[in-house]
């Protein structure tokens, strides 16, 4: 069984795919990135900012899952240049301390939706 989820308090998708799918015990979250849920505005102007709001996303997600934090196993980063990875990587660490943090990869690419210079998704479990 997959059920889907969707909240207001993080943004709409802006393509053919649901904000996170929930199988079983485990929630799939689709690549978030720093839209303003409230006025769909892009927030890329300040890097700690846009990997904040990218993270609150998660988190909406994540509430309406009946999930937190804690239940992320599994997180993908994905930044348009890795000479951002501390910046990012210090806004990442108030939301996950270093003991329980989840196994991550964090990946340069190329170009992201909407060129913004961050993207995570998340693999989450009920337990």
């Amino acid at each position: 069984m997959k059920k889907i989820i969707k909240t207001n308090n993080a943004p709409a998708p802006i393509g053919p795919y649901n904000q996170a799918i929930l199988s079983g015990n485990t929630l799939y979250i689709s690549g978030q990135i720093a839209i303003d849920p409230k006025s769909g505005d892009l927030k890329i102007n300040d890097l700690e900012e846009e990997t904040t709001l990218v993270l609150e996303n998660l988190k909406a997600i994540l509430t309406e899952a009946g999930l937190n934090l804690n239940h992320v196993v599994k997180t993908s980063i994905f930044i348009s240049d890795m000479n951002n990875f501390g910046k990012i990587n210090d806004v990442y660490s108030r939301y996950f301390d270093s003991e329980s943090a989840p196994a991550r990869e964090t990946v340069e690419v190329a170009n992201l939706p909407k060129f913004v210079n961050v993207e995570i998704s998340a693999i989450a479990v009920k337990f």
